[in-house]
């Protein structure tokens, strides 16, 4: 992929061929590296699993699930780490495809602070998560139930996380071939919303 800003158009295509952007790192300036694993972890809607003691939170939090409130907020709070591919490009690009409905944020709210999150990308069925964050414990997760919730309710077929990590592996999250995957993502950009 040609090395350029990062425009909505290019994010749109990118992720609908199987890439996703990263900047090495936040200092790196615009410096965006295009990754397409061989190997790609994706969480299978149908055999989510959550544990019993998130399934008791989930049932009994006190916290107000929301989405899209503050789109620039969630990706920013999972930006604010030691090291981060998030940098200023990518902010600014994943904030513009969110007010054209083409990215999301779950968030969870306590009163009027945001303390925890998730944000991705959505294009027909398929959601491309990118980054999570909690400032209270457990309320990313919290967020991760509010993505998948609204993913059944609204029919998607594909939730992609990239790469896997043992934080993914509790939610049923499994490891496919790249062919695979890219046979996954092909129907799931054939359903229309």
């Amino acid at each position: 992929m040609d090395q350029e800003k990062l425009s909505p158009s290019q994010l749109i295509y990118a992720y609908s061929n199987g890439y996703f952007p990263m900047a090495e790192d936040e200092e790196d300036g615009s410096e965006i590296y295009w990754h397409r694993p061989e190997m790609r972890g994706v969480i299978p809607i149908e055999s989510f699993h959550i544990s019993k003691n998130l399934q008791r939170l989930w049932r009994k939090h006190n916290y107000q699930l929301k989405i899209n409130i503050d789109f620039r907020g969630v990706v920013l709070a999972c930006a604010s780490r030691e090291r981060t591919w998030i940098n200023d490009e990518i902010v600014d690009a994943y904030t513009e495809l969110s007010e054209m409905g083409y990215a999301l944020s779950f968030e969870v709210w306590k009163k009027d602070q945001l303390v925890g999150g998730l944000y991705g990308i959505a294009i027909e069925k398929a959601f491309f998560g990118e980054s999570m964050f909690s400032i209270e414990t457990n309320t990313s997760k919290l967020a991760l139930v509010h993505l998948v919730e609204f993913m059944k309710a609204n029919d998607f077929r594909l939730l992609d996380t990239q790469y896997l990590n043992p934080h993914l592996l509790q939610f049923g999250a499994i490891e496919i071939s790249d062919e695979k995957y890219m046979t996954q993502l092909k129907e799931a950009l054939a359903k229309s919303l």
